[in-house]
C-alpha cells in the first residue's frame, strides 16, 4: 500500500500515516466531494470470507451426481440441505439465511468468481479486493475507487468523514485508495489518542493544532474527523441494543456487523463498509452437515441475518455482497478436507435485490465440464456482480474507472438488483 496520509483507527485510536509533509489526500478528497451518489443515502457493504470458503457446500448442486460421487464423506445430502429451488440447497447451517431468501432479499451467484488462475491465498485475494485479477500493481482497492466514480449530479453534496469505514484495526487493501477511509476495531472506543491520559494529551494538542491551521483544506478535513469522534460518542455505542430482537453472535464477525448496523442506523453519512470473516481453509476434516465449515457457516448466516433483522427499514437502502478469493476442489481430499479450487458463491443482501433465485450459467460438475478436470468452472467475473452493486447503489457511473481493463457495462449485469 503506498504511503499516502490516511485516517484510520489502530487500537482504537485516530493515526495519520505517511511521510509526506503535505497531507495529499486532502487535496484529492475535494475531487470526491464534487461526486453524488445516483442514490444518495444507499449504503454497500462488503463481506470478504477469507481463507476460500468451499462453495459447493455452501450453496450445494444436490441434482449433481458427480457431487456425491466425489464427495462421498463430506457432501451434503439432499435430506439434510435447505432446499432452495430444484437445483440448489443451503448447508443446513446457513438456516439463518433462509428467512432472508423467502423473504426475497437474498439471492446467490454460483459458478462466480476471478478469471486469474492463481491458487495463493494472498494473490487471490489482493486480485479481488484490487479488482484488477492478475496485475499485482495496483495499490488501490475496488471498493474505494468506486466512492471516486460516482456520477457528478450535485457538486454540493457533503462526504462525512466516516463516508468509508472498514471493521478492524487496519485498512484492508479494497479501502484503499483517494478517498480517505477509516478503520474501526471498536466503536465504543473510537477517538484520536486513545484512552490513557498520554494519549488524551496528544488528542488535545492535535486538535488544537488543527484548530490554529490557517490552511482551510487541514482546518476542514479535522473537524469532520473530530466531528465523527463527537458523533459516535453522541450515540453511546456501549449501550446499543439491537432493533427486532436480533441476535448478533458472540465472535469477531457478528461484532463486526453489529458496528455497521448500528453505524448505518445512527445516519453518520456511511456510504461504504467493509467487514472479514476467516476460517475458511478447510484442507482436512471439513465435515459434511456438522464439523468445521459447519461452525463457521453458522457464524456467517447468522451474523448476516442478525444484521438484516436489525437494520428494519433502513435495510430497503443497503446492499450487501459476500465473496472468497476462490472455490475449493470438486473432489475431497485424502484428508477428508478440500482443496484450493477455482468457481465459488456470492451472495447479495438487501431491499433492492431482487432475490430468491440463484444467479450465473451453471456449468455442471461433469468431468468434461471441470475446469482444469478438478473445479467448478467460471461463468459470472466476480466485477459483473461488483460492478451492478455500485453502479446502483453507489452510484458508481464510470465503471472503467472502478474496474480499469475490464470495460464493463451495465448490459452485462445480471439484474440482481432493481434498476
Amino acid at each position: 500500500m503506498p504511503q499516502t496520509r490516511r485516517i484510520f483507527l489502530r487500537n482504537g485510536a485516530f493515526a495519520l500515516v505517511g511521510t509526506a509533509a503535505v497531507p495529499a489526500f486532502l487535496t484529492r478528497s475535494l475531487e470526491a466531494q464534487t461526486l453524488a451518489a445516483r442514490a444518495q443515502g444507499k449504503v454497500l457493504v462488503a463481506i470478504f470470507q477469507r481463507g476460500a470458503v468451499d462453495g459447493l457446500n455452501m450453496v450445494v448442486p444436490y441434482k449433481e451426481k458427480n457431487y456425491y460421487r466425489l464427495r462421498p464423506d463430506i457432501g451434503i445430502k439432499e435430506e439434510q440441505l435447505i432446499v432452495l429451488d430444484d437445483r440448489f440447497g443451503l448447508h443446513p447451517a446457513l438456516s439463518g439465511l433462509k428467512p432472508l431468501w423467502d423473504g426475497g432479499h437474498l439471492a446467490a451467484v454460483h459458478a462466480c468468481g476471478s478469471p486469474d488462475p492463481t491458487r495463493s491465498h494472498f494473490d487471490a485475494q489482493d486480485f479481488m479486493e484490487s479488482g484488477t485479477p492478475g496485475d499485482r500493481a495496483t495499490t488501490t482497492g475496488w471498493l474505494n475507487r468506486a466512492l471516486t466514480a460516482q456520477d457528478a449530479a450535485a457538486h454540493n453534496l457533503h462526504h462525512t468523514a466516516l463516508r468509508a469505514v472498514a471493521m478492524g484495526a487496519e485498512l484492508p487493501l479494497t479501502m484503499a485508495g483517494p478517498v480517505p477511509a477509516v478503520a474501526i476495531q471498536n466503536i465504543a472506543r473510537f477517538g484520536v489518542g486513545g484512552p490513557s491520559p498520554a494519549a488524551q494529551a496528544m488528542s488535545g494538542d492535535f486538535k488544537a493544532m488543527y484548530d490554529d491551521s490557517s490552511n482551510t483544506l487541514l482546518h476542514g478535513t479535522a473537524q469532520d474527523a473530530f466531528a465523527a469522534v463527537r458523533a459516535l460518542k453522541g450515540i453511546d455505542p456501549a449501550q446499543y441494543t439491537p432493533a427486532r430482537g436480533a441476535k448478533y453472535p458472540e465472535t469477531a464477525f457478528g461484532r463486526s456487523m453489529k458496528q455497521v448496523a448500528q453505524l448505518v442506523k445512527a445516519n453518520l453519512g456511511v456510504e461504504a463498509a467493509f467487514a472479514d470473516i476467516g476460517g475458511w481453509d478447510t484442507h482436512q476434516h471439513q465435515g459434511g452437515a456438522e464439523g468445521q465449515l459447519a461452525g463457521r457457516l453458522k457464524d456467517f448466516g447468522d451474523g448476516l441475518n442478525a444484521f438484516w433483522t436489525d437494520m428494519g427499514d433502513a435495510g430497503e437502502n443497503v446492499v450487501v455482497v459476500t465473496m472468497s478469493e476462490f472455490g475449493r476442489t470438486v473432489h475431497q481430499n485424502g484428508t477428508l478436507g478440500t482443496d484450493h479450487g477455482h468457481a465459488n458463491v456470492m451472495f447479495v443482501l438487501g431491499g433492492p435485490v431482487q432475490g430468491g433465485k440463484v444467479y450465473g450459467r451453471w456449468p455442471g460438475l461433469d468431468d468434461h465440464e471441470l475446469y482444469q478436470n478438478r473445479d467448478l468452472a467460471i461463468t459470472t467475473d466476480f466485477r459483473q456482480v461488483l460492478g451492478e452493486a455500485t453502479y446502483h447503489t453507489l452510484g458508481a457511473g464510470n465503471l472503467n474507472r472502478v474496474f480499469p481493463g475490464l470495460n464493463l457495462q451495465p448490459s452485462q449485469f445480471l439484474n440482481i438488483l432493481k434498476a
